[in-house]
């Protein structure tokens, strides 16, 4: 069983775990003396979203999109577009790392405020529920990036406490996400059954964490856990929730499309008035790797010799990331119908081709107008098609074939393509893992699925197109390292031994 650490610190977590992290009292709501009102619950809740866009930038995409078998970041200097990564130099880990810790901490934080408020029961529990999903969601992102990683869940006070947190060692992900499972089963079922879209504050739909983010958590660490008889349970919840797939457009996939109906969780880049509030950093929004590249020096809308009005003149390109050969000529190859071709990948724009006919990211992920790298798009992270998907894995997995199909044809058919027919359970397990990749593509998600499935290393040096990612992949390269100077903190508790066994770790202070 996982130990639990009773009585401990979230600022300890902020010094000890995280890099560059200092102690500010401003970013801290208080569990005293505050949480009086619903008012003020609801600001503090706010709070424990806002590193999720420090997390979700241009470096999180790269290193869980452009180093898969879909797509590459050829030529970049990035570190993480070329895997060159190690505990010393761990590029997007260092602030993932920081800003899970930082979002767990401020999420404990309200817990315990919340718990101490002292208003009724059922006007406060709400917000602690969906604070418990947000923590779950933070760490998700730590187990399905780092691997096993510290885990811990109470608020402390006193300098021991901090001590001993400072001491944690990598727990395990499977019973992480575990605990977080039977946790979410007790609290979800307890909030209103609403679609992510239909939940309403101040007269504004809100992207919080209600119930179908709270299922949806469960079924994706499910899916790590392959425990298909849980991935079913809360999959099924949702499609109570949201119904027929064929009654959401895929047109509502594209990202400049905020908050649609079929969209479970996204990471929001506007300003809701009482709501949420992401400001995206101004040189690391995604758009700048998605757009077709080189655009034209100056005042120009003009990007690899075609004019994209949309686009506008201001935006700023940097070498981008483009969809595999693979991902072009065999799992979404031309002349098969499917409508989800011309949004994930570009080959031309108003009938004019792209010289030698290049291919670059579709128009799904683009930002009209955007100025300089300052993306107002928000990010898709879960969506219901998501877990229509992993309907159909889990029924694969359980041996239940005819309703495996059932479930992956929901999705083909909202994409016009044929239906498929069962032919093997090799085969339908393979059909499976491609309609995520034509289904998903470019949604923050797609190194996951293959970690998951145990063919991340296989399928990169497979497909993966970038000359230095071939030279420098490893096995362990499946989860980024833990920053060194974490593991220098704890006094080497936390450390990587899957980097050692390929001279990858920095050496020992």
């Amino acid at each position: 069983m996982k130990k639990f650490i009773t009585t401990l610190s979230i600022i300890a977590l902020a010094l000890s775990l995280s890099s560059c992290l200092k102690e500010d009292d401003s970013a801290i709501v208080s569990p005293y003396g505050f949480f009086k009102t619903s008012v003020q619950i609801r600001a503090a809740v706010n709070g424990c979203y806002d590193p999720l866009n420090k997390i979700h930038d241009l470096r999180y995409y790269i290193a869980v999109e452009g180093t898969t078998d879909l797509a590459a970041t050829n030529n970049s200097a990035q570190k993480d577009a070329r895997l060159d990564i190690n505990p010393a130099s761990p590029g997007a880990g260092t602030h993932v790392w920081q800003y899970c810790w930082y979002g767990i901490r401020y999420c404990l934080s309200t817990i315990a405020g919340i718990q101490r408020s002292p208003l009724a029961d059922s006007e406060k529990s709400p917000y602690e529920v969906e604070t418990r999903i947000l923590m779950s969601y933070y760490y998700y992102i730590l187990t399905s990036f780092f691997g096993d990683v510290p885990f811990y869940e109470d608020y402390v006070q006193t300098d021991d406490d901090m001590q001993r947190i400072a001491k944690l060692g990598r727990m395990s992900a499977v019973e992480t996400r575990q605990t977080l499972i039977d946790e979410l089963k007790l609290y979800v079922p307890t909030i209103p059954q609403k679609r992510t879209c239909d939940q309403i504050y101040n007269e504004q739909r809100m992207n919080y964490c209600g119930a179908a983010m709270g299922w949806m958590m469960i079924a994706k660490m499910a899916a790590w856990n392959k425990d298909w008889d849980e991935v079913i349970y809360a999959c099924e919840h949702l499609e109570d929730l949201y119904g027929d797939l064929s009654q959401y457009p895929y047109s509502d996939v594209m990202f400049r499309n905020k908050n649609t109906p079929e969209s479970i969780f996204e990471i929001n880049h506007e300003f809701l008035d009482g709501g949420i509030d992401y400001t995206p950093p101004s040189n690391l929004g995604i758009s700048s790797v998605v757009m077709p590249y080189p655009k034209r020096d100056g005042d120009s809308a003009v990007f690899d010799s075609v004019t994209i009005p949309e686009l506008g003149s201001w935006c700023t390109c940097y070498t981008p990331l483009r969809p595999s050969s693979y991902l072009k000529t065999y799992v979404a190859p031309t002349n098969t119908g499917d409508i989800r071709r011309d949004y994930n990948i570009c080959r031309s724009y108003d009938g004019v081709s792209f010289p030698s006919n290049r291919s670059w990211m579709g128009p799904k992920f683009w930002c009209p107008n955007v100025y300089r790298a300052y993306d107002s798009n928000n990010y898709k992270i879960f969506r219901y098609a998501d877990a229509v998907l992993l309907l159909a894995e889990a029924w694969c997995e359980k041996g239940d074939f005819p309703k495996s199909v059932e479930y992956l044809n929901k999705v083909r058919a909202r994409a016009e393509i044929q239906p498929y027919s069962f032919i093997s359970e090799v085969k339908l397990r393979a059909e499976i893992r491609d309609e995520r990749a034509r289904e998903l593509f470019g949604e923050f998600g797609r190194k996951f699925d293959l970690v998951r499935w145990g063919i991340w290393y296989d399928q990169v040096l497979a497909y993966n197109t970038y000359n230095l990612v071939q030279q420098n992949i490893r096995p362990c390269h499946e989860y980024y390292p833990i920053p060194d100077d974490q593991c220098a903190r704890s006094g080497r508790i936390l450390s990587n031994p899957e980097y050692d066994k390929y001279g990858l770790s920095a050496d020992e202070d």
